[in-house]
């Protein structure tokens, strides 16, 4: 049996036309992101994240403490190897990927910018976190661009599908 491998170039929606001998079908076909990630506004922990219009992130404020910040959860829908990558940063803060099982405990260590790792087996959700770095955590207004994807290279950055997740602050 054959395989059929298509990639879009951007996310949306388009067509593709199949001929076999006589008969042509069009089949209708949605275009992913390949940022696997899922976030949206948030509020907490001293810091106010909000989606731009390209869909990068702005936050600002304050986190209340170091390793305080705010967090996404969403399902896992890759398996293998995934890449995170950050070609924009905020200094004094930073971003990770944790993978939990079904009861959000978390499994293996966590995935950090420029480090591919397998997703642990038993994984049902992931949790984005954006978390101050700083043991005495300063001020922030910036931007930040991060992407979550599969296989062990990062590529240039792609909006995510999902940028209407509400977060919350981590406690």
């Amino acid at each position: 049996m054959g395989a059929l491998s298509i990639t879009g170039i951007k996310p949306g929606s388009t067509s593709l036309k199949l001929t076999a001998g006589k008969i042509t079908k069009t089949v209708p076909i949605t275009v992913l992101s390949r940022n696997l990630l899922s976030y949206g506004p948030a509020e907490g922990s001293g810091l106010t994240v909000t989606v731009n219009t390209d869909g990068s992130l702005h936050v600002t404020g304050t986190a209340t403490g170091q390793w305080m910040g705010v967090l996404w959860t969403f399902p896992c829908t890759v398996q293998g190897n995934v890449i995170l990558s950050r070609p924009t940063s905020i200094d004094g803060l930073t971003v990770s990927v944790k993978c939990l099982d079904a009861d959000g405990g978390q499994l293996g260590t966590q995935v950090i910018p420029g480090n591919a790792m397998a997703v642990p087996a038993g994984t049902v959700s992931l949790r984005f976190e954006i978390l101050s770095s700083e043991a005495t955590p300063t001020a922030k207004d910036g931007d930040l661009r991060v992407q979550l994807e599969s296989g062990d290279t990062a590529h240039e950055w792609m909006r995510p599908d999902n940028t209407s997740l509400r977060g919350g602050g981590v406690n």
